[in-house]
């Protein structure tokens, strides 16, 4: 008997979404919590993790120059400051993977909207340095050249910048540089060999697993070193940039493989635990175009019997991915042009472009002498919600153990719509003084909201013990929350 009620004890804790295992409350501190993920919600009831689309803000950079061109990709965006700095590969013509005609070229912007070609004087191309250049001549690390701001605190400053580039030929290549426009190799030997390294490998400083991570081009069937199955992920991770630890192969929980020719991974600024993957899903032999279509659009012969769109995964460290979406996160636009081979993918990291709004960038028009990056608009921490419909409902987060003495959440509600916040306790009871029916009733739309109750916004007395979070929606969107110090 005892043992049938336990059966049947799991049997409704799962049916209401609730984890059997929840009774662990997670540390959460003060960090910010988004919704890319399900790993901190215990129940969902008439509400929905709903993904949100960005927004299209047109074309920003054309890649016009004679050294850039209609293979021109694999491009970074780094936020220093006040400055945007763009990283992208410059080829006119397709060639060999690794080739001397292609350089790494740059440009820079204030706002993430408006952006200029320096010339920077670096190196000489066609008789002349007047050009964007910071890297040529150094094959094969132009080809899929990955830099990024190193945030660790023990950084070299002369090393601030560092980027890691190369083929499975070569393997990985070290570069390091002070102001990110001067650019030496660390050193002659490939700091890491065992992938097969055919897309962008990306890098960072994790301050979470204070450690450096890559996520690097492996092959499902073929691991480390064949082209074998379907275009995946792998994973490896450094204390010091040049020793890399063995790697492994990134999972995606249930969902089904697909071919991602980039993945795109880094730490969300707003949430730096958080890894965003904004990556590029290839689907080979999908065509589009018919031959005379292509001969229009000038599109490269060999580039339009395929077609990509982008997706959206996260992580929270480790070889794990959430594919909580399978659906694309950004469609390929109105017009043939954006229906080619290795089109639509996305640049490297998010960024805040002003107090209300990210930027998410796409590589368009592959392969045509229109080839460009276009600006996509979100609000901040907006890549999803909990969205409730008009009729309400509610979602409850697992067992959490908070640092602070205030909630703040980023929420959007209708004219008619709401959002109260009830604090229960970790055997999910009502804790006096913060029941929903002392809830501030919130109605608005802002990134920055303090939650009160009967005008009470200090939960000194709740932090370092575990608490669930009880969210009441109604016509509502709720895109993160922390608490604050």
């Amino acid at each position: 008997m005892i043992r049938s009620l336990l059966i049947s004890g799991l049997l409704i804790a799962a049916l209401n979404n609730i984890s059997v295992f929840a009774q662990t409350p997670i540390e959460i501190a003060d960090r910010r919590e988004i919704f890319v993920d399900k790993q901190l919600i215990a129940q969902l009831s008439g509400v929905e993790v709903l993904m949100h689309h960005p927004h299209n803000e047109g074309k920003v950079l054309a890649f016009d120059r004679p050294w850039e061109g209609n293979f021109s990709a694999y491009c970074t965006i780094i936020q220093d400051k006040d400055l945007f700095r763009l990283y992208y590969r410059g080829v006119r013509e397709s060639g060999k993977d690794g080739n001397d005609s292609e350089v790494t070229c740059y440009a820079e912007s204030k706002d993430g909207i408006n952006w200029v070609k320096p010339a920077l004087g670096i190196y000489e191309l066609d008789g002349s340095k007047q050009n964007n250049v910071v890297l040529a001549h150094h094959v094969p690390a132009s080809h899929n050249f990955s830099p990024f701001l190193d945030a660790n605190p023990n950084a070299n400053p002369q090393e601030r910048y560092k980027a890691l580039a190369g083929t499975q030929k070569s393997g990985l290549m070290a570069f390091v540089s002070a102001d990110g426009i001067h650019w030496k190799k660390k050193q002659e030997t490939p700091v890491f060999t065992k992938g097969v390294f055919d897309s962008q490998n990306t890098v960072f400083w994790s301050e979470s697993e204070k450690l450096y991570v890559c996520y690097f081009r492996i092959w499902s069937e073929g691991g480390f070193s064949k082209y074998q199955g379907f275009r995946s992920v792998g994973r490896t991770v450094s204390k010091d940039f040049i020793n890399w630890s063995e790697p492994v192969a990134m999972t995606f929980g249930d969902a089904p493989l697909d071919h991602l020719y980039t993945q795109q991974t880094a730490p969300y600024s707003r949430a730096p635990h958080m890894y965003l993957a904004i990556g590029a899903r290839f689907m080979p032999k999908r065509q589009v175009l018919t031959p005379e279509e292509a001969a229009v659009l000038k599109v490269d012969p060999k580039y339009f019997n395929d077609c990509s769109d982008a997706v959206l995964m996260s992580s929270r460290g480790g070889n794990a991915y959430d594919r909580t979406f399978i659906e694309s996160y950004i469609r390929p636009g109105i017009g043939l042009e954006n229906w080619v081979s290795r089109s639509n993918y996305p640049v490297l990291n998010v960024v805040q472009t002003s107090p209300n709004e990210l930027s998410v960038y796409v590589n368009e028009s592959y392969a045509q002498p229109s080839a460009h990056i276009k600006r996509y608009s979100l609000r901040l921490d907006g890549f999803a919600s909990i969205h409730a419909p008009a009729v309400g409902g509610y979602m409850i987060t697992k067992p959490l153990v908070f640092r602070g003495k205030e909630l703040e959440i980023n929420y959007s509600t209708s004219a008619a719509g709401d959002v109260k916040v009830e604090i229960l306790d970790a055997d999910g009871n009502p804790i006096p003084g913060f029941k929903v029916s002392d809830s501030k009733v919130i109605i608005g739309n802002e990134i920055k909201r303090i939650v009160s109750w009967n005008q009470n916004t200090n939960l000194s007395s709740l932090a370092g013990k575990a608490i669930q979070l009880k969210f009441y929606l109604k016509d509502a969107d709720l895109y993160s929350y922390k608490f604050n110090p």
